[in-house]
């Protein structure tokens, strides 16, 4: 073998081992505790069943877990989920998947029908990544602002506090709510802090797909801006 060979062979090992230690620190990375302190996880039925009370041992300060989508879907995992962290005496919190094609009132029923009325709980979470370019019938965008602006009346109401938007880039992007509804903030961007709603996020999911070694898949880790 040549020695033009051997530092080929050398070069393309150590890319090879270089993109192996990026892939395994992109699947374990999580932001410093120093600049965001309060981090926590975001779970749902794909992620199947949760040990809430080991994650707690490797930093997770609260849970939020997917509750209901739209109209009439339960998550699968809700009522498991709710035990399982009733057990783990770790802060916790419910998301609804917010349809913009739906009526409001219907979804409000939907989530007040499932989510227990319950003052110790997180913020409920209202997660708008479904856009109305996606609805078989036109929605205005002052519809869309107005049946949304229902839901959250309803929802708070039903809580007793106020309501955060885990607001996704696009639909930012074709409803730019963030401008126009003021509520705090929870913004997705892998490893790189989101700005795209062009005012400061609460919350972050800062990696979405972390590993550890208490989960059998991985996790959508959340931090909180101090």
């Amino acid at each position: 073998m040549s020695w033009r060979t051997r530092i080929a062979a050398a070069v393309v090992l150590l890319a090879l081992a270089g993109a192996v230690w990026l892939w395994w620190t992109a699947q374990h990375w999580t932001p410093s505790r120093a600049e965001f302190p309060t981090q926590g996880v975001l779970v749902g039925a794909a992620d199947g069943p949760v040990d809430f009370r080991a994650l707690t041992a490797v930093g997770a300060n609260f849970a939020y877990i997917e509750a209901s989508k739209g109209e009439r879907e339960r998550d699968a995992m809700l009522a498991e989920n709710l035990r399982a962290l009733a057990a783990a005496d770790l802060p916790y919190g419910v998301v609804h998947a917010y349809d913009p094609c739906l009526p409001a009132e219907r979804q409000a029923g939907n989530f007040v029908t499932i989510v227990p009325r319950d003052a110790a709980m997180l913020p409920p979470v209202i997660a708008l990544e479904t856009t109305a370019a996606e609805c078989a019938d036109p929605v205005t965008e002052a519809g869309v602002e107005s049946e949304l602006t229902t839901f959250i009346n309803q929802v708070e109401s039903h809580m007793g506090q106020a309501a955060i938007l885990k607001l996704g880039e696009d639909f930012q992007q074709r409803h730019p709510i963030a401008a126009r509804i003021e509520r705090n903030l929870w913004l997705d961007r892998a490893f790189l802090q989101p700005e795209y709603a062009g005012r400061p996020f609460t919350l972050w999911t800062a990696n979405p797909r972390l590993w550890s070694d208490v989960t059998s898949q991985p996790v959508r880790w959340v931090v909180v801006q101090p």
